[in-house]
Formats: structure tokens, C-alpha cells, sequence
């Protein structure tokens, strides 16, 4: 099994000139990207719904579980950048420690996961922005606001069929144009963009605080119905799986490692900062929520944050969430193309997908090429599928790609004990075992149709790799020359 060493992939980490990424983000910058992708939509719907199907007002242990489940994962994360500092995360991490098939299955994930990612959020992001437009009386043809395989009906009753999702597509291509431009620039924006979402969500807490009944308090974990998972400490566990979701995104912070200046220390503090930020955020907010008003008035609600703002006088906060909202999505599409990108970048650069994913602009310093491309598919993508069939394809991807980052951790312990870490994972081997487990555990609850999209999709991979990616790897010419050279000599 092909695998790269320590010393390869530092000589990478280390390279420079026209050819590579420009070094530009920081600290800072890093957390506010992982907070960018993690504050999504998902915080004002899967909170209610949490809450009103499984947890009750406990909605907030339930982030807390959550939470505690992601940061295994984030720890192993976090040695694993600290170690290898190249840009293509789990899928870096899988190739130095797995080999090179698996390190292909790992990215190839990936690459499902933000493409559909960002397609699928495209879409809610031109949901969002009609509510938002018809608050002020502006009404978008609905011809061109659905794919071709959707419907609406009229204020008479006719039936009208969708051409094309045109807002999803320019979002699509507004935030590739960002990109390219560099990921300096991108961080600007995405820095911008995540000041404004966060500042509605403490606003939120802040005003919903003094409106707080703590009649809703009680019983702060409602009694089980009888059924696992429906209220009870186990309805807390079953919340804690409905949320999880919520905090994925803090992995995309490892695929900034080779535009991150001083990588061995600031990619440890984007991927846990940023987690420990949105937890504290979500916690206060989960809290609120559920004090404004009975998590039993949340059943069924596709806008669970709308019914707290009732219970306050503020009803201006309604049109300011579906802004929040917005802007939540147009981070969340951001960092999405950014780190698909960068993962189609690694994976080119090592000889696995063809070479024009690995140019680099001379201007830019980005793979400009490769970001034309992506964000072209996307956008098609998002503006003629209609978004039953991207929402049913899930985070299992990421999900197995947690499990080989925490898997690696241990193998790299054993391999390499002595190798120079600036950040360690405590508390190993407990750490990554239970990463491995929580992982499993959220895995195997999903239904079966997600796996089976899985097989389908890593048997496309798997037809790509031996047709295309096992006989151009560079790793592998250089195996097969060394030992052609073995055999003359």
C-alpha cells in the first residue's frame, strides 16, 4: 500500500513559489472560517426541532454532547494539522497513514460532501431570499426561482413549472468570483459575513433573555414517553445526534493548511476555537429559545426561532433572523467551494485527478482554473436539481472521514512516536477510540438509503482511481521507477 512520509509531505508543506498557494490567513482568520461554515440555517431549525421531538428545554445538554462527540474528532484534527500542515485534510491525513486507496476513498468523500454541500445550501439560500424580498413586496417570476422539475401554484390556482433556480446559480458563481480573487480576499468577506450572523445571534440572546418565563423550565428534561429517544436522558442522546450535524464544518479549517501562515500553530486554534466559540453560542441560544416559549409549541414548526420572537415585542428580530439566515448560507457556500477546491488541488497535485486541478494562477495564487470549473458544475447543479434529491445525500462522508482522522492519530502514535507535534491530542488512545465510536454510532443510525448512495458514489470513485488515479499517482511512478531500477541493476 502506497503511503507518504512525514519528510515528503514536509518537504511539500514547505514549498514556495509561482506554483503554490499564498500564505495569508491567520489565527483569527481560521476561526472565523470554521464559524462561518458551522453557524449555518441549521442552528434556527434543528434547535426546535430538537427540543420539541426529543430533549425539551435539555435541547442545551444536548448541544453540549454534541459538542463534546465533535471534539474528539477536533483533537485528532488538530495533531493531524499540526503534524502534516498540507493543504487536503482527512484525505492528506489518510494518504500518510492508510495509503494511498484510502486516502482516495477519504477525498472523494469529501468532494461529495461540499459539492452537494454547497449546491444543496445554494438552493435554501434562494428559498431564503424570496421570503425575505416578499417582506417588501418584491416577487420573483417563479419560473425562474425552481428547477425544471418543480411546481407552484399561483394565487389563482393554476400550476406554473420551474425553468431554472437562478438566484441559487449566482450565488453559486458570485461566491466562486470571491474565491478566486484569493483566499485573503475570501476571508475578508467570510470575516465580514461572520460578524454579521453572530451579531444577530447574541442580539437574539440578548433581548430574548429578559422575556425569559422560566415556567418553561420546567421539567427541564420532560419525563421519556416511553419510547428511546422521545424526551428523558435519552431523548437528550437522540437531540444530541439530530444537532450534530449543526457543528460539522471545523474540518474544512484543515484544508486552509497550506495558506495559513505558521500552520503547526494556527490551524490547532481555528479547528478548536472555532468549535468552542459556536458551542458557548449555541448553548445561550438553545436557552433562550426554549425560555421564550414551551418547547412543546415548536412541534412541527419549520421556523421554531419565529415562534420565540412572538413571545417578544421585538417582532422587527423575525425579518432580522431570515437575514441572518441568508448570510449564514452565503458563508456556508464559501467556505464549501474553498475547501472542495482545495481538496481537488491536493488530490491533482499528488497525480490522482488531472493536472489542470493543480494550476495555480500567477496573479492570484489560487487554482483558478480549478475553481472555474467547480463552481460551474455547482451552480448548474443547484440551478436544475431541485433540492429533494441534494438534501437526501447526507454528511456520511464527513462522518467516515472523521473515523480515518481518528484512526490515523493512533496508527501515527504507534509509527511515528517520536516525530515533532506543536499540538497533541490528550489523552490518547481513549480520545481517538471514542471518536471512532461516536462516529460510528451517528453513522450506522442513518437510513439505509445514505448508504447506499455512499456504495454508489465511492463505486464511481473506485472506477475513476483504477482508470485514472492508480496509473498516474505520482507516488506510484516514482515506486514503479525505483523498482524497474532495482530490477536492471
Amino acid at each position: 500500500m502506497l503511503k507518504k512520509s512525514l519528510e515528503l509531505l514536509r518537504q511539500e508543506a514547505a514549498e514556495t513559489g509561482r506554483n503554490t498557494l499564498k500564505r495569508s490567513l491567520n489565527g483569527f482568520n481560521l476561526i472565523t472560517i470554521g464559524v462561518g461554515v458551522i453557524i449555518g440555517a441549521g442552528l434556527f431549525s434543528l434547535t426546535g426541532i430538537a427540543a420539541a421531538n426529543n430533549a425539551g428545554p435539555a435541547v442545551t445538554l444536548s448541544f453540549v454532547v454534541a459538542a463534546v462527540g465533535c471534539a474528539f474528532s477536533a483533537l485528532c484534527y488538530a495533531e493531524f494539522a499540526s503534524l502534516v500542515p498540507v493543504s487536503g485534510s482527512a484525505y492528506t491525513y489518510a494518504y500518510a497513514t492508510m495509503g494511498e486507496l484510502f486516502a482516495w476513498i477519504i477525498g472523494w468523500d469529501l468532494i461529495l460532501e461540499y459539492s452537494v454541500g454547497a449546491a444543496t445550501v445554494a438552493i435554501s439560500w434562494s428559498q431564503y431570499l424570496l421570503k425575505f424580498l416578499s417582506k417588501y413586496g418584491i416577487h420573483l417570476p417563479p419560473q425562474l426561482v425552481m428547477s425544471p422539475f418543480e411546481t407552484a401554484k399561483l394565487a389563482n390556482g393554476s400550476e406554473v413549472h420551474g425553468l431554472v433556480n437562478v438566484p441559487a446559480m449566482l450565488i453559486v458563481l458570485a461566491i466562486t468570483l470571491i474565491i478566486i480573487r484569493g483566499t485573503a480576499g475570501s476571508a475578508w468577506f467570510n470575516g465580514l459575513v461572520v460578524t454579521l450572523k453572530v451579531s444577530v445571534v447574541l442580539v437574539f440572546i440578548a433581548l430574548g433573555w429578559q422575556y425569559i418565563d422560566p415556567a418553561n423550565y420546567h421539567p427541564y428534561i420532560p419525563a421519556n414517553t416511553g419510547t428511546f429517544g422521545e424526551f428523558g436522558w435519552s431523548g437528550v442522546l437522540r437531540g444530541a445526534g439530530v444537532i450534530f450535524f449543526v457543528f460539522i464544518g471545523f474540518d474544512i479549517v484543515a484544508t486552509m493548511a497550506q495558506e495559513t501562515k505558521n500552520p503547526q500553530r494556527n490551524l490547532p486554534i481555528g479547528i478548536l476555537g472555532s468549535l468552542a466559540v459556536c458551542t458557548v453560542l449555541f448553548v445561550l441560544f438553545g436557552y433562550v429559545m426554549t425560555g421564550l416559549a414551551n418547547y412543546t409549541e415548536f412541534k412541527n414548526s419549520a421556523a421554531p426561532v419565529a415562534i420565540a420572537i412572538e413571545k417578544t415585542p421585538y417582532g422587527w428580530l423575525s425579518g432580522a433572523v431570515i437575514l441572518a439566515i441568508i448570510i449564514g448560507y452565503t458563508s456556508v457556500i464559501l467556505v464549501d467551494l474553498l475547501g472542495q477546491s482545495r481538496v481537488f488541488f491536493s488530490m491533482a497535485k499528488d497525480g490522482l485527478l488531472p493536472p489542470v486541478f493543480a494550476r495555480i494562477n500567477e496573479r492570484f495564487r489560487t487554482p483558478l482554473q480549478s475553481n472555474l470549473l467547480l463552481g460551474l458544475f455547482i451552480a448548474l447543479f443547484a440551478g436544475f436539481v431541485p433540492i429533494s434529491v441534494v438534501g437526501e445525500m447526507t454528511s456520511i462522508g464527513t462522518l467516515l472521514a472523521f473515523v480515518m482522522v481518528c484512526a490515523g492519530v493512533l496508527i501515527m502514535r504507534k509509527r511515528e512516536p517520536d516525530a515533532p507535534r506543536a499540538f497533541r491530542t490528550p489523552w490518547v488512545p481513549l480520545v481517538p477510540i471514542l471518536g471512532i465510536l461516536t462516529c460510528l454510532v451517528m453513522m450506522v443510525s442513518l437510513p439505509w438509503e445514505t448508504w447506499l448512495r455512499l456504495a454508489v458514489w465511492l463505486a464511481l470513485g473506485l472506477a475513476i482511481y483504477y482508470g485514472y488515479g492508480r496509473r498516474h499517482s505520482k507516488l506510484g511512478q516514482q515506486a514503479r521507477a525505483a523498482e524497474a531500477a532495482r530490477q536492471t541493476a
